[in-house]
């Protein structure tokens, strides 16, 4: 694969996150939001209010942290699949805080540090354009004669 296609691949698979991120963030807040809202509603005793006011605070601060996740990848996957010049800083520094998330994240910060510390990352980002593996100087003029 030529460094094109890797970062291309590495983009899509930072949007793919980044949905998913963004998702499971919308899980969160409405899942903590909604047991400190249940809790609420039920609370007779101040503990149990502070209970609750624990739950929605939680809410915030979970999805809001996760979100934040998820927009960082989205925006390195955008900037990754469009070729834009941040991209590989961008990329590196998604691809670290992706280390944390297991399996999935993990497999993707790999890829991605791999990517972009490894030969065909820094041709690319370095202004070699498509330069890869793959790609080998021409031929020299009438060699097949």
């Amino acid at each position: 694969m030529t460094g094109r296609e890797h970062a291309k691949l590495l983009g899509i698979f930072f949007l793919i996150q980044s949905g998913l991120s963004i998702f499971g963030g919308i899980i969160a807040i409405l899942i903590y939001g909604g047991m400190g809202s249940l809790m609420m509603a039920n609370a007779r005793r101040e503990e149990e209010q502070f209970m609750a006011g624990f739950f929605l605070v939680m809410a915030v601060v979970v999805g809001f942290f996760i979100l934040i996740f998820g927009a960082l990848y989205f925006f390195a996957g955008w900037r990754l699949f469009k070729q834009k010049p941040n991209a590989r800083t961008l990329g590196i520094i998604a691809s670290c805080v992706a280390l944390l998330g297991f399996p999935i994240g993990t497999a993707l910060g790999i890829y991605g540090l791999w990517f972009f510390f490894g030969d065909a990352g820094k041709n690319y980002f370095n202004g070699g354009g498509n330069t890869g593996a793959n790609n080998y100087p021409p031929p020299p003029p009438q060699s097949w004669q």
